[in-house]
């Protein structure tokens, strides 16, 4: 089962009592207090785990308890340390304090570790206590309390490209060709119900991570649908990659401005994303009709058809990229980088497509 946000109870370990002890040793006259502290009570860490990819390993209103430290001895012995708890949670999570909201960690880096609550401190023996006016002090501290934290783990998956589209309209098809991911795929709408991560590999040493998401309709980030429950997952990505159903009863303008709507009112700020837009399923739309469709499209957006190929488009089909050769001035977000025809039942311009991607991605790794 996949579960992106769970609502938790941590609690550090309590510290160790002090102990009360004498020094009794025979031919030792008057021996002394010599009671050892208590162990200091165990702390709560997180680490990132890339092993770890969703939050369900998390029972609800589960109660996450460091061990106490163990109570002082006689002969000045200091009791043992409880040992600290580890939290594992999947790349990308959030932690989020209850009480009032704020994010108190991201957990981006497979092995970061953060410690959360320190534990509470252990008692003094009754060593401390001695003095000339109290030679056989009869009192040791109790060990500090642990501190308790009520808090939510959000997760937000962390890819480079994030698809956006109706349902059914080829996304997991589409992943599933290009990349390691396996979504479940049928001819009806929502057939994705959970996010899927896939890596692209480019050649023998490069890649890049893209995110699929449950399809998006009319209303989403006001809770349509699937509605924001899995927008969030690609809140996190630069690149967006707008999937357009050639063969889709929904008129092209209108499927571009409901999914440029719908991902602006959710955020602002994935709203301003460099995107691209994948015109689907041209494998099954006579050639005639694409090149009257794609023209139509472009001339709707306001952009020509490309002339140069440096991707590797099919020529025979209408597509645009824009000039990367100035590589100072970067892309113009307000129009797509690239709109082009595929079809990955047939793989038409897969490939094409995957090095364009890798293009857009690779600019803002190198800002």
């Amino acid at each position: 089962m996949f579960t992106d946000s769970v609502e938790l109870t941590v609690s550090s370990g309590k510290g160790g009592q002090g102990c009360v002890a004498f020094r009794r040793e025979k031919f030792v006259l008057n021996g002394g207090p010599n009671g050892g502290d208590g162990g200091k009570g165990g702390d709560i860490w997180f680490r990132c785990d890339n092993n770890t990819h969703t939050l369900s390993h998390f029972q609800r209103k589960m109660h996450i308890k460091a061990d106490g430290g163990v109570p002082g001895e006689g002969s000045n012995m200091t009791g043992k340390s409880g040992a600290k708890k580890i939290i594992i949670v999947p790349p990308g999570t959030q932690i989020i304090d209850l009480e009032n909201g704020e994010v108190l960690f991201d957990m981006l880096k497979d092995g970061q570790e953060v410690k959360f609550i320190e534990g509470g401190k252990g008692g003094l023996g009754n060593t401390h206590f001695k003095s000339p006016t109290n030679q056989r002090p009869t009192y040791a501290q109790p060990g500090e309390k642990g501190e308790t934290r009520q808090i939510k783990l959000d997760l937000k998956l962390i890819a480079d490209v994030g698809l956006v589209g109706f349902p059914n309209v080829g996304k997991s098809t589409l992943i599933s060709t290009v990349s390691n991911a396996r979504p479940e795929i049928a001819n009806y709408e929502f057939t994705t119900l959970t996010p899927k991560l896939g890596q692209v590999n480019i050649g023998d040493f490069e890649s890049f991570v893209m995110a699929d998401i449950p399809g998006i309709i009319g209303g989403a980030h006001e809770g349509k649908g699937l509605g924001i429950q899995f927008l969030r997952h690609i809140e996190r990505t630069k690149t967006l990659l707008y999937m357009v159903d050639l063969a889709s009863y929904r008129d092209l303008k209108e499927q571009i401005e409901v999914l440029k709507e719908e991902i602006s009112e959710f955020s602002s700020k994935l709203g301003e994303s460099k995107y691209a837009i994948a015109l689907t399923r041209a494998d099954i739309v006579a050639p005639d009709e694409i090149n009257d469709l794609v023209h139509g499209f472009l001339d709707l957006l306001g952009l020509e058809a490309s002339k140069t190929n440096e991707f590797n488009f099919d020529a025979e089909i209408p597509y645009f990229v824009q000039d990367s050769a100035d590589e100072t001035l970067g892309y113009d977000r307000t129009k797509p980088y690239l709109v082009a025809p595929i079809s990955s039942a047939t793989s038409k311009n897969i490939e094409a497509l995957k090095y364009a991607l890798f293009n857009l991605v690779q600019s803002d790794r190198n800002i």
